[in-house]
Parts: C-alpha cells; structure tokens; sequence
C-alpha cells in the first residue's frame, strides 16, 4: 500500500477492524517515511456471470432498482426495499463462492421478495422466468396459494 501523502511504497498496518457484517476490512494504517496516517477500507469483491460469459461486481444497488420496478404501485416503502437489497447480497456472500451465476441471483430475488408482496412477485418472476402465457402466471399464483396454505410466504423454486 503507498502512502497517499508521499508515496512510499512501504506502510505499517496499525489497527484492522471488520466492518459491514464482515464484507469489509477497515485498517488504519502509518508511514514509516513521512509519518503521517491514513485509514482504507478493504472489500471483498462478489462478482455475478452473466448469460454472456461476462462477469460484473454485484450491485445491490442494481437488485433493488430492478425489484424497485416490480413494486411499483405497490405498498412498498424504500426501506423495505434497502432490507431486501440486504437479504439477498447476504443470502449470495452466505453461499461462499466468489461468483455468482446471474441466474442464483435471480433465485435469491425471489424468496424475499414473494414475501414482501406477492404481486411484485409476480411481476418480477414474470419477467425473470420468461411467462409466455395466461398458463405460466396461473401457474405461478396457484403455486404462491400453495405455498401460503402451509404456511410458507416465499414463492417455490423453480
């Protein structure tokens, strides 16, 4: 790490702390040269493959602004929205793999968000699983129904 002040290319690690439920490392660190401190924060980088081959860092940002889309109209507040943002880039860094495909991030949308509103579900899973027809949204809400008679409120996977 150089130190930002004088650029030696040789800095002290002070103090370490863990932050964001562990996604980061915040360290304070000291220049032996100039003597000045400074603070970085590390982050582990959780990266999604795309149905192109491409792969891209995860944005939670980029999961709630498309869940954002589905719950419009609905009852949904943004901090709901935050939370669910939350739960899924947790559920995704929980799976221990440092790339996601696009597809289990798609999954990980789904639980939550059926039990934040089930037709923002409907709406996002519409698009997200391709519905061509009347059929494929029948389907689905007599699935939702299913589930939510025994006591279930995530939609099934599929």
């Amino acid at each position: 790490m150089h130190c930002p002040f004088c650029r030696n290319p040789d800095t002290k690690v002070i103090d370490s702390r863990s932050t964001d439920d562990g996604a980061a490392i915040r360290r304070r660190r000291s220049c032996p040269e100039c003597g000045k401190r400074f603070t970085t924060q590390e982050n582990v980088l959780l990266m999604v493959a795309k149905r192109s081959g491409v792969t891209e860092p995860f944005s939670r940002e980029k999961i709630i602004a498309g869940v954002r889309r589905a719950c419009q109209g609905r009852p949904v507040d943004e901090d709901a929205l935050a939370k669910l943002g939350q739960r899924v880039e947790e559920a995704l860094r929980a799976t221990g793999s440092a790339e996601i495909p696009s597809h289990e991030v798609g999954l990980a949308i789904l639980g939550p968000l059926g039990e934040l509103d089930e037709v923002a579900y409907l709406r996002f899973a519409s698009v997200y699983r391709g519905f061509e027809s009347l059929d494929d949204f029948a389907n689905e809400i007599e699935a939702l129904r299913k589930a939510g008679s025994s006591g279930e409120h995530a939609g099934p996977p599929h």
